[in-house]
């Protein structure tokens, strides 16, 4: 799933071709917006909320799309062979004079008045790359329910918005935080976010997700998909867990609108993020 930095990325490489620019076609391949149309417009600016995107035209309407787990947007120039998918995976096409922007596979596509922007984005927390980004209130939110696991609170985009399963499993490991401690055990809670803050800081720019700060195959993370194998810190061996989402007062969140959703798979080094009392929250490691 694409995580805050590749969608900031997307934004700004979208904002830098098309700010400015007329649309002279669009193509809406979603049921709902099969007769839009934003031809004639002029683009605004493309920006990021955590992870969804934001194109503003100039007739005070907003196209608003989101990742999920594969939709990506393609630019191209006009005539250019389009290689992101076949033509049945694209969901949104807008096309300038010498511009071609393809959305494929885009699990949520709206078009919706900028002032009504509230309605897709307004449950998000402060925005860790964003303009409104505020600490405070990021640790606020994650202690509203301090029994909730800080590995799956994490991914609650109503907490903070942006952070995904990389940058969760790579900041706990760096503040020596294991992914089943309640949110409220959580001495060093301000360093684990301002890990996570940091290295996307550092990636936002380019498509490499490195964490550690080497490049190559194996090399780019702590954790990360790297379970069963040596920790870089200490040699002990990672260990890889699906962890549910328990709330932290008996309920389990289910899939919806910020939420962390379904169980996530967890990377961690048991030598250098030690478990607290309450790690049984966390479900057996898978074979």
């Amino acid at each position: 799933m694409p995580e805050g930095d590749t969608v900031w990325l997307a934004a700004r490489r979208l904002h830098d071709r098309l700010a400015g620019e007329v649309i002279t076609a669009s193509d809406f391949r979603w049921p709902s917006l099969a007769t839009a149309s934003v031809t004639g417009q002029t683009v605004i600016e493309v920006v990021p909320r955590g992870k969804h995107l934001l194109f503003r035209f100039d007739d005070g309407r907003t196209l608003h799309t989101h990742f999920r787990m594969d939709g990506s947007w393609h630019l191209y120039r006009e005539g250019e062979r389009w290689k992101g998918g076949p033509s049945s995976q694209v969901r949104v096409v807008v096309r300038t004079a010498d511009s071609v922007a393809v959305g494929f596979r885009l699990p949520v596509v709206d078009l919706l008045p900028t002032v009504d922007e509230a309605i897709v984005v307004g449950h998000l927390g402060p925005d860790i790359l964003g303009p409104d980004w505020d600490t405070g209130l990021a640790l606020g939110n994650l202690n509203r329910r301090p029994g909730r696991v800080i590995g799956m609170a994490l991914l609650d985009q109503r907490n903070l918005a942006g952070i995904g399963n990389i940058y969760r499993c790579e900041s706990l490991f760096l503040a020596g935080v294991h992914p089943a401690t309640p949110a409220g055990e959580v001495l060093n809670l301000d360093e684990v976010v301002e890990h996570a803050r940091r290295l996307m800081e550092r990636n936002k720019a380019r498509p490499s997700q490195s964490t550690t700060g080497e490049e190559g195959f194996g090399r780019t993370h702590y954790v990360f998909e790297r379970g069963r194998k040596p920790c870089r810190r200490c040699g002990a061996v990672i260990r890889v867990d699906r962890q549910a989402d328990d709330l932290g007062d008996g309920q389990v969140s289910l899939l919806g609108p910020g939420g962390a959703g379904a169980p996530r798979l967890t990377y961690w080094c048991p030598a250098c993020q030690p478990a607290p009392s309450s790690a049984s929250r966390t479900a057996p490691e898978t074979p």
